[in-house]
């Protein structure tokens, strides 16, 4: 049966219930249907459905569903009647089904339902799920400081890593449910206070603008949803890392987490935000910035080295001392290729190896890169295949986009440095300027769910915030949230004065007021003697007179 087919409600009588489950799950065999008689006397005719790996403990008599199906051997009809309808021992996460979409949904997503004689609805119990990996530690995104716990293939446990990271009810976890057939539950986590609702909206269109099968993977999502499908470079940030993804989200981003993907989607992603790493935030500000410098001198080396080497050995000579051009020409005697044929081909070499290496399990496939790289380069040296120099820029190129923290970032620089190749080896400087020129205006005209691909460094709405440029400011200083927040949130970090400065401050502020109180004495005193001398002389020496007679 369709979704587009008349929705069938859950009968009172079970053997109705039972028949058209059968026929729904008919040559399921990993599906187990269950007839219990349970109550007093066995008077109850009861149901359950349930995957038999997904469910596989459900009779312990630890786990919920033995402890409800225990206390049910015992008890009266009337009895379980009433359970059913209050869930009376508080099982957790036990929801009340009305039609029978919501049992296959449920069942297909690895809980147990049960049905009672009856009764015209069904209980979906959670239980523990399909088989998954659980928390591994992560691999693409190493670090020498930080966490090292990364997401796993279950939705759920990658939204518990991120609740046990931010303790705070105002994250929120909106969940949908994409594909026709695989049913895969996609989940948006933000923090309700900091995003923006019109990005929010916008991100939840996105998600229902479509229809398709299945999604498998969170890259088919980002695929489906992005704003320029045809440019390499990626508009949603990937991260395997729990903490990097509730850093975004304290940013005011988005995260998408999807079923059986262990990468999550932070949105709106932005090019700065790729060439960052989640320790920058551990480290102290010195050294994380210079690392950031070096990323960016990695990025250009990666993109632009081996065109300005074409470049400078086949137009423009004249820039280098003559000593260096010297050893280039002698270097290149011999070889029997073109300098661009020859730089293609070490390039395209080079990538074959990488693309073995990470086909090839385990440790096997790093020692293989290894040496394969070597075997190569020094084999194609000694035949007069290519010359040593040639050799040292495919390595320094590949160390580069190798130093860029995201690797979906670098591979659209990988492609990217065949493009300047060309232009490098028929245009010389001049085609590396028009590719340059043309590479900005692309990456100036991307948006990311409304946002441009450039912020921080282009201005956008409001002021970007402090620390989110290419140098890292001290934490202490970085008191201001990105713009990706609301404008009421954008602060981040206050000062707190202690009890102790407080005590001082209250203690200086007592001493200047007593010491205000003594100089206003001190005036009026002065004023009275400074209006006594100002008066006539016979008054005062009636005054005088006067005293005296007085005293």
């Amino acid at each position: 049966m369709s979704k587009n087919d008349s929705i069938v409600m859950i009968s009172k009588d079970i053997r109705v219930n039972e028949k058209h489950v059968r026929e729904r799950l008919q040559d399921c065999g990993d599906i187990q249907i269950r007839r219990m008689r349970l109550g007093e006397e066995r008077k109850v005719d009861c149901l359950m459905v349930y995957i038999e790996v997904a469910t596989s403990n459900m009779m312990l008599e630890d786990s919920a569903l033995g402890k409800m199906i225990g206390h049910f051997w015992e008890i009266s009809p009337e009895q379980i009647q009433e359970f059913v309808e209050y869930n009376s021992l508080g099982i957790a996460d036990v929801k009340k089904l009305t039609d029978m979409e919501q049992v296959f949904t449920g069942v297909l997503s690895g809980d147990a339902v049960f049905f009672m004689d009856g009764f015209d609805q069904a209980m979906k119990i959670s239980s523990a799920g399909y088989p998954s990996m659980g928390v591994t530690e992560v691999e693409m995104e190493k670090v020498l400081r930080g966490s090292k716990e990364g997401f796993s293939d279950s939705v759920k446990t990658n939204s518990a890593l991120i609740r046990k990271r931010l303790r705070d009810t105002r994250l929120k976890v909106v969940e949908f449910y994409i594909g026709e057939r695989s049913h895969t539950l996609v989940q948006m986590v933000y923090m309700e206070d900091l995003v923006r609702e019109e990005f929010l909206e916008q991100v939840k269109e996105r998600l229902e603008a479509f229809r398709i099968d299945g999604i498998l993977d969170s890259g088919m999502l980002e695929q489906l949803t992005e704003d320029s499908w045809f440019s390499p470079f990626p508009q949603y940030q990937t991260t395997e890392r729990p903490d990097r993804a509730s850093k975004e989200i304290l940013n005011g981003k988005v995260v998408l987490l999807c079923d059986n993907s262990p990468s999550a989607l932070v949105l709106p992603g932005v090019f700065n935000s790729f060439m960052e790493s989640s320790e920058d935030w551990y480290n102290r500000f010195e050294m994380a910035s210079f690392l950031r410098a070096l990323r960016y001198v990695a990025l250009a080396a990666a993109t632009l080295l081996p065109g300005l080497y074409l470049a400078v050995i086949r137009f423009h000579t004249q820039i280098l001392p003559t000593n260096m051009i010297l050893s280039f020409a002698q270097a290149r005697e011999g070889v029997p290729f073109s300098s661009i044929a020859e730089l293609v081909l070490l390039e395209l070499s080079f990538e074959l190896i990488r693309e073995a290496g990470v086909r090839i399990p385990g440790a096997l496939g790093n020692a293989m890169g290894i040496v394969g790289g070597l075997i190569v380069g020094s084999a194609a040296v000694e035949a007069n295949l290519v010359s040593p120099i040639v050799v040292m820029v495919v390595a320094i190129t590949a160390l580069g986009s190798l130093a860029i923290p995201n690797e979906e970032f670098a591979s659209a620089f990988r492609l990217l440095k065949y493009f300047f190749l060309f232009l490098g080896g028929y245009l010389g400087i001049f085609g590396i300027v028009i590719g340059v020129y043309l590479t900005v205006s692309h990456l100036a005209g991307l948006l990311s769910f409304g946002v441009p691909y450039l912020v921080p460094f282009v201005k956008y709405k409001r002021e970007n915030g402090t620390g989110t440029g290419i140098l890292r400011v001290p934490f202490r200083k970085r008191w201001k949230r990105p713009m990706y927040a609301k404008e009421d949130e954008s602060v981040r970090l206050r000062r707190t004065r202690s009890a102790k400065e407080e005590e001082g401050q209250n203690e200086s502020e007592e001493g200047s007021g007593n010491w205000e109180k003594e100089k206003l004495r001190k005036n009026e005193v002065e004023e009275t003697h400074n209006s006594g001398s100002q008066k006539d002389p016979k008054e005062r020496s009636k005054v005088g007179k006067n005293g005296g007679e007085s005293e």
